[in-house]
């Protein structure tokens, strides 16, 4: 049965099991509480560096003490570390290819009541192209776990990104994650099912009601949006022949169009994209929010149908 936990909370307690490594080092842009770099600042302060509300200067900062051997973890809310850094991410940690973990908690429509302002609806798109930057998005608490280990392994640079929330867990405690692995979920015939983040969730329960109608539904948690597992992708929809992409973030230059993008030049099929349109999000509870922009898995069921005729 799933459980609601936060990503967040999962993601502190990873980076608090990684003090022990003497080269990792913290950073924030005063949201330690709320981004819970505070669980490694309690067990080691030395390591830990309070910037304050200046984190164009954090991922300078961090640049340098990259480039002094250090894997450097930056944290802030998402549409401050892809935004407002945008040109410092460019330049100071993808172009010198340095290695330097851009962690962003508080995106997606999910934030909520904060409204358009602190809702990060194109930071994926932002990070995605950016050459030499690996960009993920994990499905739950257990993942996000299990990624920010990966992530302190890999040398180079890394965006991922987290909600606010609690979510629904799909992935098992203690499960190893393999960056670059899409990873099939549920098996199905008729329709793909590709989501990142909580939306991997949503996809299984619309699966589950698709199931009542005769319809199979394969779901893939696609954790890693670029590089994208490509032949996961396209062994799916060989198999099934269209498929629905879900994401808590802009329909543009997110997971929708890393999928399309790779189905057009390789495999044409139908795709249907269930994200948020040209638009900004608003205040409101996370519920109301999903049920205004169309991120229910009702929503995912009724572009499964329509991808379905397409084929």
């Amino acid at each position: 049965m799933s459980q609601m936990l936060a990503q967040r909370d999962y993601f502190g307690k990873a980076l608090r099991d990684l003090a022990k490594r003497e080269d990792i080092v913290v950073l924030d842009a005063d949201l330690a509480g709320s981004t819970k770099t505070s669980e490694f600042k309690k067990v080691c302060p030395e390591r830990f560096v309070e910037i304050g509300i200046a984190e164009q200067n954090m991922i300078g900062i961090s640049s340098g003490l990259a480039a002094e051997g250090k894997t450097v973890f930056a944290t802030t809310f998402g549409v401050f570390a892809t935004g407002r850094c945008w040109e410092q991410v460019r330049l100071c940690v993808a172009y010198p290819e340095l290695n330097v973990k851009i962690v962003a908690t508080h995106c997606g429509i999910s934030v909520g009541e904060d409204g358009a302002t602190h809702q990060a609806l194109e930071d994926i798109s932002l990070m995605r192209t950016m050459p030499n930057m690996t960009v993920i998005s994990p499905a739950d608490a257990y993942e996000t776990y299990a990624a920010t280990i990966a992530i302190a392994d890999h040398e180079g640079p890394v965006y991922m990104r987290m909600g606010r929330s609690p979510v629904p867990t799909v992935s098992e405690e203690g499960e190893k994650f393999i960056m670059g692995q899409a990873k099939v979920l549920r098996e199905g015939k008729d329709v793909t099912l590709f989501g990142t983040g909580q939306m991997v969730f949503n996809c299984i329960e619309a699966a589950e009601e698709l199931e009542k109608e005769g319809v199979s539904a394969e779901v893939v948690n696609v954790s890693t949006i670029k590089p994208l597992d490509r032949d996961t992708v396209l062994a799916s929809v060989s198999k099934t022949g269209c498929a629905v992409t879900a994401e808590e973030h802009s329909i543009i230059g997110g997971l929708g169009s890393a999928i399309s993008e790779l189905l057009s030049e390789e495999l044409p099929s139908p795709v249907f994209r269930i994200g948020t349109g040209d638009i900004f999000g608003e205040s409101g509870s996370p519920a109301e929010l999903f049920v205004k922009y169309g991120l229910t898995s009702g929503d995912i069921g009724k572009a499964a149908r329509k991808a379905m005729k397409k084929r």
